[in-house]
């Protein structure tokens, strides 16, 4: 077997008694005591996570924008320096490869932050795409940490430690500034649904970085894995890659036309165009249920007894009290539409509803 690639975090992650698991070929921290206590902790008060599996790959050079404008679906190059933008690489037949952020450093320098399971693909089809432009693409994500605090006491807890006025960075915008003498890049972006930030930084500074957030956070934090990620996310009807999205899906089977910016050239552009005109061959819709019993992923949902799909993610939602799922149907159900879903043999009825299944006080 070949061995897992390890975090700049990996013993902290053992002292701290995490249990571990091997995803995408990492070995990453599953959960630190409960999934609930972890995920609550996230919605209530503040849940500090290692995503140093994810990729960071800098694209840089006079055409960098130029060479991810002709990689990416959305034209990289209309974005601000300072902002970052979620958008898709996606084969020429339309498939997905990967979702991902894109943040503009500088007006020859980029950041791109892609899902762990598809960082290679992501650094091969840049490369081969960027051929001929005056571009370089490296793969910093060896050298790199990435963690993220989220929630609604993320801005208290960081504020001590940053030279800047959180309040002033919107979601969606990024700033290079330093933590502790070292250099961070400071993004309001996240995968919970909740306010809060990631920090991408050297790995070497990493585990004191990580310590000093816990001990200004007290309380007030905690340090969650990727299983309260997971259900935070599907609460804020997130897609997450391999579930919901995939090299068999385009943009438009999952909600997402509006990141294809059509009005330019790109690869796969021709086959989304087609994909835009004929309609989406699929729909990814939100099911909410009432009981204890979770609808997971590859669970078949029927509607007047005929098969009209399977679920893709689904939990029992620690948040709401009652199970939530997305699903891929054959077709467009308004919200109210009762369907069927076949939990362990048993039919058990799921109502369409308008995502996201929990949205953040304001």
């Amino acid at each position: 077997m070949a061995e897992l690639n390890s975090s700049p975090l990996h013993q902290v992650h053992l002292d701290a008694g995490a249990q571990m698991t091997d995803f995408a070929g990492w070995s990453m921290p599953l959960r630190y005591s409960s999934d609930k206590a972890e995920h609550q902790a996230v919605r209530q008060r503040a849940g500090m996570f290692d995503l140093s599996h994810m990729g960071q790959i800098d694209v840089s050079g006079p055409q960098a924008a130029e060479a991810l404008d002709i990689a990416f679906v959305s034209a990289v190059s209309r974005l601000r320096v300072g902002r970052a933008r979620y958008t898709m690489l996606v084969a020429r037949d339309g498939g997905i490869l990967d979702d991902l952020i894109v943040y503009r450093l500088d007006d020859h320098e980029f950041l791109v932050i892609a899902n762990a399971a598809n960082r290679l693909t992501v650094l091969d089809e840049i490369t081969r795409r960027s051929r001929g432009l005056q571009a370089a693409v490296v793969d910093r994500t060896p050298h790199r940490a990435l963690i993220a605090v989220q929630g609604p006491a993320a801005v208290s807890v960081l504020a001590s430690l940053l030279p800047v006025h959180l309040e002033d960075i919107r979601y969606y915008a990024a700033t290079l500034t330093e933590l502790d003498q070292t250099p961070v890049l400071l993004a309001r972006t996240g995968y919970t649904g909740e306010d809060g930030f990631e920090l991408s930084l050297p790995a070497k500074g990493a585990t004191r970085i990580w310590n000093l957030i816990l001990d200004a956070g007290g309380t007030e934090v905690e340090v969650c894995g990727l299983a309260a990620r997971d259900s935070l996310r599907l609460e804020a009807g997130m897609p997450l890659y391999g579930q919901e999205l995939g090299p068999d899906i385009t943009p438009y089977e999952v909600g997402m036309g509006r990141l294809v910016h059509s009005d330019r050239q790109f690869v796969g552009a021709e086959a989304l165009a087609e994909r835009a005109a004929a309609g989406p061959r699929a729909h990814l819709l939100g099911l909410t249920g009432t009981g204890r019993r979770a609808a997971r992923q590859g669970y078949p949902v029927h509607h007047d007894g005929a098969p009209v799909g399977a679920i893709t993610s689904g939990v029992l939602s620690p948040t709401l009290g009652y199970p939530i799922a997305l699903a891929r149907l054959q077709r467009q159900y308004p919200p109210g539409e009762v369907l069927e879903v076949d939990v362990r043999g048993s039919l058990q009825h799921m109502e369409v509803v308008e995502l996201p299944f929990y949205r953040r006080p304001t």
